[in-house]
């Protein structure tokens, strides 16, 4: 579809139709057989699409070919910003039983479909959630450098303007106000939403490790992949073939078109003496990783 002919109200309209349409059909709809966690600019976009390229996962619903935008939905934020709306409007993002029927006829195999939000990992709450909703998914997760991680997610911000601070040095000293008792008002206050929680938690979302813990402690460690952005980056195949053994499906060759890069941004320098401060920060949270996954990171 080509939505520049389409004008906006009825795109609003069909949208807003198809989700009723899923919301009263949530009860033919399996929920998710997977979550995709990490961190925002952490890679968890090309992770997904590329494991769309395997034809044993199906996309959410609708899919691309239904609506008027170039991609699939890649994950719907229920466990973190909308966990409000319910289950009836969760599951009515995922395909139908039937659906699923004909993708394993078609696949000759198990189907299986998932989301993911960059958000998860560390939202306070999402994996309680998940764990009481949906307490057999696995959990597939995906870390970058967090040094690398936090200054993308800043130029981001600012590519889109929505951070008012003119430097990473600047909105890194602002981070502790801006996220004094956010976490508390989450957890406390059902349905509440922080954009600085979100989206200026530039060094504190790299703290993978603590983050990390909380959902281990919902979801038993063989429920759980990890894998790291560099390792995908670097072969993207054998991070595909090792997600699928982990899902239970077999090994299959990416086609050409699927080995890509989503929201790349053009490089930028960061600064020396920013790069170690953040390196020296996140030292203690990196060998904490290291003893918790029994393996070395190529970042640390």
């Amino acid at each position: 579809m080509n939505r520049g002919k389409i004008p906006d109200p009825m795109i609003a309209a069909g949208r807003a139709a198809i989700r009723r349409y899923g919301m009263s059909t949530a009860a033919l709809r399996p929920g998710p057989d997977f979550l995709l966690i990490g961190a925002k600019r952490g890679g968890s976009t090309s992770l997904y699409y590329t494991l769309l390229a395997h034809p044993q996962i199906m996309a959410l619903f609708p899919s691309a070919r239904l609506l008027p935008k170039a991609n699939h939905t890649k994950g719907v934020h229920y466990f973190d910003t909308n966990y409000g709306r319910g289950q009836a409007w969760y599951r009515s993002h995922f395909p139908s039983a039937a659906a699923r029927r004909a993708a394993r006829h078609r696949a000759g195999g198990r189907v299986v479909a998932g989301e993911g939000s960059p958000y998860y990992l560390f939202h306070p709450l999402a994996a309680e959630r998940a764990a009481r909703d949906v307490p057999g998914t696995r959990i597939l997760v995906i870390l970058r450098d967090p040094v690398e991680r936090a200054f993308s997610h800043y130029r981001e911000r600012r590519r889109q303007d929505a951070e008012p601070l003119a430097t990473f040095e600047d909105a890194l000293a602002a981070e502790p106000d801006r996220l004094a008792g956010e976490r508390e008002r989450i957890e406390s206050r059902p349905g509440h939403r922080s954009y600085a929680h979100e989206q200026q938690s530039y060094r504190a979302q790299g703290e993978y490790a603590t983050h990390l813990r909380r959902w281990l402690g919902f979801f038993p460690a063989d429920r759980v992949h990890i894998m790291i952005a560099e390792d995908f980056y670097a072969d993207q195949q054998r991070t595909l073939d090792e997600a699928a053994v982990f899902l239970g499906l077999r090994a299959a060759p990416l086609p050409a078109e699927a080995l890509r890069v989503w929201n790349a941004a053009p490089s930028q320098s960061l600064k020396p003496a920013t790069r170690r401060r953040l390196a020296g920060h996140y030292a203690p949270f990196n060998a904490d990783l290291e003893t918790l996954l029994g393996r070395s990171l190529p970042w640390a």
